[in-house]
């Protein structure tokens, strides 16, 4: 009886690396903005702003605030952006 030859333990196929655009992040941005989603930007520089995204591009996103100037931040400045718990309120 002949048996078939083992296949090797570890498949030395290279992966392909992933995309650097998904089409995610437009996404992501899109739907914070038309719910009105409050975040919190924080910048490189340590800064943290509270608002909501009104606008984006492939660049910067515009950050609408409450009692303060709207602010247009360019994305390779941005650390990182999260959703706020509370919503904001409609007035």
């Amino acid at each position: 009886m002949a048996f078939r030859a083992a296949a090797p333990a570890f498949s030395k196929k290279s992966k392909t690396p992933p995309p650097e655009d998904t089409g995610m992040e437009s996404a992501y941005l899109k739907a914070m903005g038309e719910k009105q989603t409050p975040v919190t930007v924080k910048l490189l520089s340590g800064e943290t702003f509270r608002g909501w995204i009104e606008y984006y591009d492939l660049a910067m996103i515009r950050l609408t605030r409450e009692n303060a100037p709207n602010l247009f931040i360019f994305k390779h400045e941005i650390m990182y952006i999260a959703e706020d718990n509370g919503r904001r309120s409609r007035s």
